[in-house]
């Protein structure tokens, strides 16, 4: 199985915090799993740094690189498809970072690690969003 991280969801998943429900942390340390991190998350993570709303360690971007070779996550970057595919979603969600990681595994075939209910609004494998995780509305503020 193909799946996608949220942006929290990867920082969870960094950080082992207790948001993360034990079914999503089996589904990532699952072998038969291929994992992915957009580019689109990375982003997102960038600009949340950027406008104080994400405090990491001053080493965060080799801490995420290690983190992902170790665990073999796989880049995804953003395609011109992806691109194409954010044009045709409709608007049950605004956030832009989240409407590039629904269009991506449209495009892709892949299940969507998240605990945002949003996802399920809209169509990815055979019918709902694979949504992982707690429902809740909390950020991750964590450091790593």
């Amino acid at each position: 199985m193909k799946i996608l991280l949220d942006t929290h969801a990867f920082l969870w998943l960094l950080t082992g915090d207790s948001r993360l429900s034990e079914r999503a942390r089996e589904a990532f340390l699952d072998i038969e799993h291929k994992i992915h991190l957009s580019a689109a998350s990375l982003w997102e993570i960038t600009i949340k740094i950027s406008l104080g709303k994400l405090k990491l360690k001053k080493a965060w971007m080799e801490t995420v690189q290690k983190e992902m070779k170790r665990n073999l996550v796989i880049w995804l970057p953003i395609e011109m498809p992806h691109c194409e595919q954010v044009t045709k979603l409709p608007f049950h969600h605004r956030d832009p970072f989240d409407r590039m990681l629904i269009a991506q595994a449209m495009v892709e075939g892949m299940h969507v690690l998240t605990n945002d209910s949003h996802f399920s609004d809209y169509t990815l494998i055979g019918g709902r969003a694979h949504c992982e995780g707690e429902k809740s509305t909390a950020e991750a503020h964590d450091s790593f």
